[in-house]
């Protein structure tokens, strides 16, 4: 379909006062399907991710993911005038998404309450740590924290005391992201039923609980919680990587008896193997994996990487590399399927990944990585102010 079909969100306005990720990957995605996102930075300073490195061309490697198709208006919040002007946009917007510090939005007038009675019509998305309300509410939050409190480290990581690991992305921030994008799309649906706006009140840490189920229910009633098991998976076995010959690793998963006796037939060509007593089922495999590691080890020592993924295929095994980031930039998968598209930015055009899950009645949005302030003269002159009071915020330091 050619890119002027209409988009899911096309004609809805998103104010964010969003920072880190949390927020702007939740809009960035509204952005994704059509929407307008005015991003509200500090004058001279900015959203605190544009600083996180300069890994993109001189831009931050978690800004450019995060804030492509947006509009940067930048207001000082503490002044009035800047007041004045988020109300008159809030006064056109559809939903207003923000992660400040706890309470923050609050002080400044634009709690969900507040905000209705003035606009019954807008949508209120707060994205917290730990949630309105309760003991924690006000206690500080980053991703790492959440992956604490959540429970992710203790599941994560190799088996040794002291080897928990984090996750090598911010998943909390991405879980909240993702709860809160969802919850937007659903109030939208909601007040085309009942004509009013409603609250969304999203935490870091429950998103993050939820991802949690499978080791939670493992753990019911205070049961022993599943081991950390490094890259493999605590309780099926064999499902992990294994070393090959000349260096290489490749990842094994086998879920059933049926994959394992013919894993043992095509790859490690060892039909016996299949009925050994220590591993004929995935607890006794899983028990004895020490041991059946060497054997796995040993099978493939003399095989590179393509021969053992050979085997794995012929077997209809599901396997996987292992790609570092540099392989997942070159993926013949996401290449084949035209997966990559061009943005502009601040430093020039840069590759970005089409949204997954893709709709063939229309093209998602796909436009620029905006420079602090870009859009701040013509978002003013939108709303009716002229060259002369621009000029004049700009020096008072209102924008």
């Amino acid at each position: 379909m050619t890119q002027h079909n209409p988009r899911p969100l096309d004609g809805i306005t998103v104010i964010s006062l969003e920072h880190a990720i949390a927020a702007p990957f939740c809009t960035r995605q509204l952005a994704d399907l059509g929407a307008r996102v005015i991003k509200v930075e500090r004058p001279g300073v900015g959203d605190f991710a544009r600083g996180y490195d300069q890994r993109v061309d001189g831009l931050a490697s978690h800004f450019v993911w995060t804030n492509r198709s947006k509009e940067s208006l930048t207001l000082d919040l503490k002044q009035d005038e800047a007041g004045d002007i988020l109300d008159s946009l809030l006064g056109r917007a559809d939903v207003l998404v923000q992660n400040l510090a706890p309470g923050a939005a609050a002080r400044m007038g634009l709690s969900f309450e507040a905000l209705h009675e003035r606009f019954p019509r807008l949508i209120v998305c707060d994205i917290s740590g730990y949630g309105e309300g309760g003991p924690y509410e006000k206690k500080k939050a980053y991703d790492l924290l959440i992956q604490s409190e959540g429970g992710f480290l203790s599941v994560t990581g190799g088996p040794g005391e002291n080897e928990m690991a984090k996750a090598g992305c911010s998943i909390a921030d991405i879980a909240a992201g993702m709860y809160a994008y969802t919850g937007i799309l659903s109030a939208l649906l909601l007040r085309d039923k009942t004509g009013e706006g409603s609250r969304i009140d999203v935490s870091m840490l429950e998103s993050l609980v939820e991802w949690m189920g499978y080791p939670m229910y493992y753990a019911y009633h205070g049961a022993p919680q599943p081991p950390r098991a490094g890259a493999s998976h605590s309780t099926i076995y064999p499902y992990g990587p294994f070393p090959t010959g000349g260096g290489g690793t490749i990842m094994l998963g086998l879920q059933n008896e049926r994959e394992w006796a013919l894993f043992c037939e095509k790859v490690l060509l060892d039909k016996a193997l299949a009925t050994d007593e220590r591993f004929s089922a995935n607890f006794k495999r899983s028990e004895n994996r020490d041991v059946l590691r060497q054997i796995i080890v040993e099978g493939f020592a003399a095989l590179s990487v393509d021969e053992v993924v050979a085997r794995l295929e012929d077997a209809q095994i599901a396997n996987a590399r292992v790609n570092d980031m540099h392989g997942v930039w070159e993926h013949p998968q996401l290449k084949a399927r035209d997966s990559w598209r061009e943005v502009d930015s601040p430093s020039g055009p840069l590759p970005s990944l089409l949204p997954p899950g893709r709709n063939a009645a229309f093209t998602p949005r796909m436009d620029g990585v905006p420079g602090l302030g870009q859009h701040t003269g013509s978002i003013l002159e939108e709303l009716g102010f002229s060259a002369e009071e621009q000029a004049r915020m700009t020096a008072a330091g209102v924008v």
